[in-house]
């Protein structure tokens, strides 16, 4: 019986490392725009009640 060759695990090890990194900044970038839509809207909806009350 003949192996074939013998399988780059150290690549895919470094792929599957720089994947994951890559999923872990677009969650935080998510998260971060998120509470930034957040503060927005929390600030508009300020001004408003605080337009309404003059």
């Amino acid at each position: 019986m003949a192996k074939g060759p013998e399988k780059n695990t150290k690549n895919k090890a470094l792929h599957t490392k720089l994947l994951n990194r890559k999923k872990a900044k677009l969650q935080e970038e998510k998260k971060a725009q998120a509470l930034r839509l957040k503060a927005l809207v929390a600030k508009m909806n300020a001004m408003k009640n605080e337009s309404k009350e003059e």
